[in-house]
């Protein structure tokens, strides 16, 4: 594997790593600085994984999307037989939803909190599918169990924090 490779491979891990991290921190308990803990994991992971994108396109693609669509579409014809690149776009929305997750969160975290239960489950249920295919489906090797592990801890971490509503109060003082 050279450094290119290497590069694109660890920022993807480190991405998807600290998006279950955070997701973590918010589970342990929905309080002000777990929040705050939480978007610096969450806004790491992306930062991360924007930096996986451009190492793809740099060091796998040659900056074009044809070829990144091409690639995409022979990867998913090898894994089932489907050949198409339309993968591609849904990992752009993914690195846009991402995005997006971690701007909302931090300019209006209360607003961000409060948001609709459907619009949390439906964009854990995206992020969840694009982790699932990223760190497990179109991996090769015993990474791909630690992939699983990821996928595991993401809807243990969901199980015990149904929602991601922070009280707006100060932390109360007692004895």
């Amino acid at each position: 594997m050279d450094a290119g490779e290497c590069l694109t491979r660890v920022t993807v891990w480190l991405a998807l790593t600290l998006y279950v991290a955070s997701e973590f921190a918010g589970a342990v308990r929905a309080g002000h600085k777990q929040s705050e803990i939480a978007w610096w994991l969450n806004a790491t992971g992306c930062a991360f994984f924007l930096a996986h994108v451009a190492c793809a396109f740099d060091f796998f693609y040659d900056w074009s999307h044809a070829t990144a669509y091409a690639d995409t579409a022979r990867q998913t014809k090898e894994f089932t037989g489907w050949n198409s690149g339309s993968g591609l776009y849904i990992n752009y929305a993914f690195a846009l939803v991402w995005m997006a997750e971690v701007i909302w969160s931090g300019v209006k975290p209360f607003g961000y909190s409060a948001r609709s239960n459907p619009t949390t489950y439906i964009v854990r249920v995206f992020f969840l599918f694009m982790i699932i295919n990223g760190a497990f489906v179109f991996v090769r090797g015993n990474i791909r169990w630690f992939g699983l592990l990821l996928c595991v801890a993401l809807v243990g971490c969901w199980w015990f924090r149904p929602n991601r509503r922070i009280d707006p109060r100060p932390p109360s003082k007692s004895s």
